[in-house]
């Protein structure tokens, strides 16, 4: 099954435009709706060379706390051969326009749309774009909590479209997600998945949980209960939910809703303000 991946491509809105949009800060959660990715509000990294980047997600005290989250824009020949200045970093990568070399331990890997890569912390690896097209993708970012006793994961690269959904009980496969490694494996401090909802499908009631979310909706629309608000999300969108954060939504539109999701899970909450 083919699937469609929304990436943002920048530019400037012209001064006739309207100026309220849809982006909301709360205590509990953010929306930064795809308008907001314009030229004006892209970075740039160290040792990166023809890129540019939209951060949607840093550590915020107060806020949430665990993650990082880009998208990533690098043109044709740009890449790095230092992309990781945190040791103590894991990643996920996810492609969602145009293809990349990814050299993980000395082996290349081409990456095109759908394209997942985890990279464990302390792992040598390097990014190039050889096509003619820019690629665009997610890079997710989280400090790796290490536990005696536990080893680290090992690197993989694969794509979504080779992982068959795993449809939630008693939803006759109106909610589904596709999982790039197993729920139960205590290695994994965080996971990274694709939620997809038909149209109709829904969260019927209000998730509140210690994990923190980052949602980027990669297709479709729907309506999300957020913190007892209801907000309407469209592909492009970013959610960014606090633990804790009550959600939910109804899928709406003629097609999927579909998004990228990233959570913390399988580690004990600090009990020491501060440390992680």
């Amino acid at each position: 099954m083919s699937h469609t991946y929304y990436a943002p491509h920048g530019g400037h809105p012209p001064q006739s435009q309207m100026t309220a949009d849809r982006a909301v800060f709360k205590e509990a959660y953010a929306v930064i709706p795809r308008g907001v990715m314009q030229d004006i509000v892209t970075s740039n990294l160290p040792f990166w060379e023809g890129t540019r980047l939209w951060v949607l997600a840093r550590p915020l005290s107060g806020f949430a706390e665990t993650f990082s989250q880009y998208i990533m824009e690098v043109q044709p020949g740009g890449g790095s051969d230092k992309p990781e200045p945190d040791a103590a970093a894991e990643a996920v990568l996810f492609v969602v326009e145009g293809e990349m070399t990814l050299t993980l331990k000395g082996e290349k890997h081409c990456m095109t749309p759908g394209g997942y890569a985890f990279i464990p912390p302390g792992t040598d690896w390097q990014l190039r774009n050889e096509a003619d097209a820019p690629v665009r993708f997610h890079w997710i970012r989280k400090a790796y909590e290490f536990v005696e006793g536990i080893d680290v994961p090992e690197p993989f690269v694969t794509n979504e479209n080779d992982i068959e959904p795993t449809a939630m009980p008693d939803t006759d496969g109106r909610w589904a997600t596709t999982r790039f490694v197993e729920p139960t494996d205590v290695r994994h401090d965080m996971h990274v998945t694709i939620v997809t909802f038909q149209p109709g499908g829904v969260i019927p009631f209000d998730e509140t949980h210690i994990m923190e979310h980052g949602l980027y909706v990669l297709e479709g629309k729907a309506l999300y209960h957020l913190n007892q608000d209801w907000v309407e999300v469209e592909a492009g969108d970013f959610m960014w939910l606090r633990a804790f954060c009550p959600q939910a939504c109804y899928a709406g539109g003629s097609g999927p809703f579909r998004y990228l999701l990233y959570k913390d899970v399988n580690r004990h909450p600090s009990l020491r303000l501060n440390a992680r």
